[in-house]
Formats: C-alpha cells, structure tokens, sequence
C-alpha cells in the first residue's frame, strides 16, 4: 500500500498536469496515439540518460551534487530534445501550443521513469519525498522541455531539414531552468512550490496566445484556399497568380505535366480546406468521423508528385504552401 501511495504520489501530478494540457487545447491538436509515442520518447530518452550519466560522472570524476547541478541537466535535456528534433523534422508540430504538448509528453515519460527508478533505490523514502518529486521534479521535467519545444518550434517556419541551431535556445533555457530546480534541492518545499506556481501561469498565458494565432491562420488560411479551389474548378485559374505563373513555365514542361500541376494545385487545396475544417469543428465541440475518401485522395496526391517530378514541383514550390503548418495539416489529415 505504501508502495502504490509512493507511486500515486510522484507519478499522477505530471500526467493529471499534461491531461489539463490536453483538455485546454480547444482545437484537438494532437492525437491521443501522438501523445503516447512522445511519452514513450521521454521513457527511452530516461534510459538513455540512465546509462550516459552511470558512465559520465566516474569519468568526469565529480561528486553527485555538482555533477547533477551543472552536468546533468545538459545531457538529460539534450537526450529529451532529440525527439523534439525529431517532430520538428517530420513536420509532426504545426503550432507553439502542440509543441508545449509534446514536450510536456516526453517530460511526463522521463519523470515516470526516473520516479520509478527512485522508487526502487530508495523503497523508504517519505511522503514528503514523493511529494516534492511529483509535484517538483515530474512537473520540472515535462516543463522544460515543453519550453524547449515551443522555442524551437517559435524558431523554426521552414519545412525539412531543421538547423540545429534552432534548438539551442530552447535548449539553453531548459538546461538552466533544470540547473536551477537542482540548486534548490536543498530547499525542496520551495523548489516545488515555484514549479507549481509558475508554470502553470506560464502555459495559460502561451496557450491563449498560440489559440489566438490558431484561430487567425484558419480564417486566412480558409478563404485563400477556398479562392483558388474555386478558381480551378470554375476553369478561371488562369486569372489567379498561380494561373499566371503557370502560364509562363508552360514552355519548360510538357503539357500533360502543366495539367497535373493544376490537379496537383486542386487536390493540396481541397485537403487543406478539409483539414481546416476538422480542426473548427473541433474547436465547435464536435468530433468529425474519419473520411474513407481520404485514402484515395492520397495516393493520388503521391502519384501526382511522381509524375510532376521533383523539377516540376520545385517550379510549382510558391504555390503549394509547403511551410510547416501546411504540411502539418496534410500529416494530421493522413494519420486521421
């Protein structure tokens, strides 16, 4: 029973907190099976920390409180970074507020399995310990790196390869910020009582700005796609920028080519006018059931891609919206 309390104890805050997360973003930006991969990242990224630091500080000949002031928190941070890195580069994170969420997932994973670990070495510890490890350390974790994701996601716009570059900010915070909760370990209760304060404030205060902006790249998202679809299928496109341009690169490729080029135009904006709209009506309280067409209209967008060729799809970059957010929805829409 001790063991379950001690359990309970260090382990529910975090995920109650991230849960909260969950449930404040009003657009339903990250799918449940999202979620669970990224705390499953954070579990591997604390096993991988295990083994770095088991081997690191006998090297580095420190004592166990400078090593987890100044040496830890640069190799934990870093290995729960990787997995930012990766969603970055997968485009799997199209807003700050999904970023947050992701990160506080990987913190969440890592707190798990460093509080279980603790919980085996030290099977006597007292309440009091579990509390400030739940309510402090847990929370610690999933917050700096939900600070680190939304930094670099702040950073990064472009699609593909991500500068690593990007990362150090974020990750310069989340090093310090850890650094500094390990400083404080000989004041516990005041440790734990700034984490609880301060980040929660913090995340409101970046969750009602990223919905804001959420919001606003709907609406102009919306109308300029639905312009150009209608454009398309009324036969009108060669009065709009994208039928212009087209028109002038005409020459450069054969015409069944050009053809696809207006399909391939057609289909990305009716995908993005049907991811938008999944994610207002989540927002509206409703959960939208999968589309079966979809599928379909997939595999025709590779095959479209194909036959285009990279050159062709190089000539047509300007008009396919390939930032990250655009790409982001395609991903939301294909993992439905």
């Amino acid at each position: 029973m001790t063991t379950v309390l001690a359990v309970a104890v260090s382990v529910l805050p975090v995920f109650l907190f991230l849960a909260a997360l969950v449930l404040i973003d009003s657009y339903k930006l990250v799918a449940l099976r999202a979620i669970l991969l990224s705390i499953i990242a954070g579990v591997v990224a604390g096993l991988a920390s295990y083994v770095v630091n088991v081997q690191l500080r006998p090297a580095l000949d420190l004592d166990p409180a400078p090593y987890s002031m100044y040496v830890a928190p640069v190799v934990e941070e870093a290995l729960k970074a990787a997995f930012v890195l990766y969603l970055l580069h997968r485009s799997r994170v199209g807003f700050v507020v999904d970023a947050a969420i992701h990160g506080f997932g990987i913190g969440t994973g890592f707190a798990l399995l460093e509080n279980l670990y603790y919980l085996r070495v030290n099977p006597d510890a007292t309440l009091w310990t579990w509390i400030v490890r739940g309510f402090g350390t847990a929370i610690m974790h999933g917050g700096a790196t939900a600070i680190l994701a939304m930094v670099s996601k702040t950073l990064h716009h472009r699609p593909g390869a991500v500068r690593l570059y990007l990362l150090l900010p974020g990750l310069s915070v989340a090093v310090v910020l850890h650094s500094l909760y390990n400083h404080f370990l000989l004041q516990p209760l005041l440790a734990t009582a700034l984490i609880v304060l301060v980040f929660p404030w913090l995340s409101i205060a970046v969750f009602q700005h990223s919905e804001r902006e959420t919001g606003a790249w709907l609406g102009a998202g919306f109308d300029t796609d639905q312009e150009l679809l209608r454009a398309v299928r009324s036969g009108q496109v060669s009065a709009t920028p994208a039928g212009r341009y087209l028109h002038t690169v005409r020459s450069s490729f054969p015409a069944e080519v050009i053809v696809d080029m207006l399909c391939l135009l057609r289909l990305r904006a009716e995908l993005a006018i049907h991811a938008k709209g999944v994610l207002m009506m989540r927002e509206a309280g409703f959960d939208p059931a999968p589309d079966p067409a979809l599928k379909d209209k997939f595999e025709e967008l590779r095959y479209l891609e194909r036959s285009i060729g990279k050159t062709g799809l190089l000539a047509l970059h300007p008009f396919l919206h390939t930032s990250t957010r655009d790409l982001w929805q395609l991903n939301m829409l294909n993992e439905a």
